[in-house]
This record gives C-alpha cells, structure tokens and sequence, in this order.
C-alpha cells in the first residue's frame, strides 16, 4: 500500500514529464535578453488582460480564463485539457487528464461549471461566449494524450467560445518556440521545443485580433524580478509552492504610460525559475512580440515542495484545498493579486 501511494504521487507530480530518453538537442537560434532588474511591480494603462500556458500551466491558464471571465480576455493552452479536469483526485489527474485509460468526464466538467457559476464561486459562463481561444498539441506529446486536449477545445466550444485548434506538429511535450533548445518531437528539459514554427505569432493574432512581427533586435523594455509574498493570500509564497520571485516584462511604451495589454505566462512542470532558472522568461518568444505591441508579460513562478516536487502548478489539488480551480484558490488569487497590481 505504501509503494501504491508512494507511486501514484510521484506519477501526478511527474504526470507532464516523459522519463523516456529525448531526441539529440535541435539547433536554435539565441534570443535578445533582459537581465532581469531587482523591483517591484507598477501599474499601468492596461486595457486587457489574457492568460497563456504549457502543461500544467495551461491548466492554470484555464482556471484564470474559467473563474475570472469577466477580466480575462482570451486564453492560449499548450498541452493540457479541460477545465476541473483532475476533479480534486490525483489518479483521475494522472489517468483521465494526462493519459486516457479514464475519460475526462467532459459533460461533468461542464455541469460543475454551471453550477459554481450559478453560486458565485466563478464568475457567469456566459462570458466564455466569444472569447478567442488558442489550443496546441503535439503529434508526439505522450504525456498528455490527443483525445484530452481534444475535450479541451470542446469544453470552450461548448460554452461558445472561438476556438483555433492547432493540432499539426509533431511535437513533444512542450512549449513550441523558435527559440527552442530541443528537437521538435522532444519531451526534455527545458521543454522548449523548436518546430522551425511560431505559435506566439498564431496565438498572439488569435487572442489580439492581429499582431505586429516580434522586435529581432535587443529588447527595448525591463525584466522586472519582484517578490512574490507580497501578492500571495498567505504572505508566504513559498508556503504555497510557489518562487519567493516572479518576473515581469515592461515593454518601454507602457512605462511611458502608452495603453497596453497585459499577458499572464504559466510555465510548466519542472519549468520555473528554480529549475532552469529563467530559460521558459528567455526563450518563449513572447518579450519579443511584446516590446512590439505592447504588451505586459507577467511571469508567475511555482515552485518546487513536499507536496510538490516538481514544480506544478496546483490543478489537482495538492495543496489540500479543494477551492484551488474557482475564486479564492489560494495560487490562483495570487496571480490575480499580480494582475490587479498591474493595472488588470
């Protein structure tokens, strides 16, 4: 019984991470950096507010998109499924929500929805109507299986929501970006994969309606590296399995007080700064479109814990609060503590 319970946590902590050997390093381009600058976060002239994610940030991203409909605009999902997928149970997490020996019980999902947003636990699912949705899965993610990022773009669809499914590569388990350090079919640290592609233009044009090509050059903004305790609901972030620090990226216009977008970016397990430092802030192609469109991109970090060893954000349950997918989930009004300081 104890190695039964030993192996079920260690597989819901690994459940977005592939244990097989990864194909050789794929040749990527070097991307234009911030250094990140000691601070805190301002506020700004914020005139929406979107969420993207991989992996268990995808997961994350959903729940911001789900519970807070009423301020986020749009969503973008990489390797993930539906919302309230693990239903507060790590073997549901690992069976139904990673691989697909369970069925993610899509019309349950759906049904807990309404009715959180009939008691006012999530804001109304009428918001969801319209909104631009952005889903990627790999060809080669074994880690989460096709049928359930599948019932993802369904769960959207069904509450009438525009969704963009792109479902063509042959990609691992990861965020897709040119300026990957991983072949494309890859699932390996630092789950950053390079498909010669680049789904931040498609996703970007998605959830804005259009997009300018990214800045080549050096970044014009700030990286801004500010302490997350002072957002968390507890005062402690490390207390809730997130960093002490997150990130922040300030294009120049919006500090100069120009109208900006505001982009919530949630890395994956065994992706935040504790474990590649900042290669996911680098590397997602996302400050370069930034400095060009104006737009914020904030960077939440999870951390590593006890109950938590990989680093995941908490879609299942982990922190042994089952409020953690609706409004008052203690991860999830953190990061909205972060958007609301900014001016979202």
């Amino acid at each position: 019984m104890r190695h039964l319970a030993r192996a079920v946590v260690a597989a819901a902590a690994l459940l977005l991470v592939t244990l097989a050997a990864a194909p050789p390093a794929a040749a990527a381009g070097n991307p234009y950096t911030a250094a990140p600058v000691p601070g805190s976060l301002g506020r700004y002239n914020v005139s929406g507010v979107y969420v993207a994610g991989v992996s268990a940030g995808g997961y994350m991203a959903t729940q911001l998109q789900v519970a807070y409909s009423s301020r986020i605009a749009g969503t973008a999902v990489f390797a993930a499924g539906p919302y309230y997928c693990a239903q507060n149970n790590v073997a549901q997490a690992l069976n139904g929500c990673g691989n697909n020996i369970s069925p993610t019980y899509l019309s349950n999902l759906e049904y807990y929805t309404r009715l959180w947003a009939s008691y006012g636990w999530i804001d109304p699912v009428r918001n969801l109507s319209g909104k631009p949705v952005y889903v990627y899965h790999g060809g080669s993610d074994t880690s989460v299986r096709k049928s359930v990022t599948d019932d993802l773009a369904g769960y959207f669809r069904d509450f009438g929501a525009s969704v963009q499914y792109n479902s063509g590569s042959a990609a691992g388990h990861s965020w897709v970006t040119p300026y990957g350090t991983v072949a494309c079919s890859a699932t390996a640290s630092p789950y950053l994969d390079d498909c010669g592609t680049d789904p931040q233009r498609e996703l970007l044009t998605k959830l804005l309606g259009g997009v300018a090509g990214p800045n080549p050059g050096p970044l014009g903004g700030r990286l801004v590296k500010f302490g997350q305790s002072a957002y968390a609901v507890n005062g402690n972030a490390p207390g809730l399995s997130m960093d002490a620090s997150g990130f922040a990226y300030v294009p120049a216009a919006c500090t100069a007080g120009q109208t900006c977008r505001l982009l919530v970016a949630l890395h994956g397990c065994v992706q935040g700064y504790g474990a590649v430092g900042t290669s996911f802030v680098d590397r997602a192609n996302l400050d370069q479109y930034a400095d060009t469109n104006n737009i914020i991109v904030l960077y939440p970090q999870a951390a590593a814990s006890a109950v938590n060893p990989n680093g995941c954000w908490d879609w299942w349950g982990y922190l042994g609060a089952t409020n953690y997918p609706i409004k008052g989930g203690a991860q999830l009004e953190t990061i909205m503590n972060m958007v609301r300081q900014l001016g979202g």
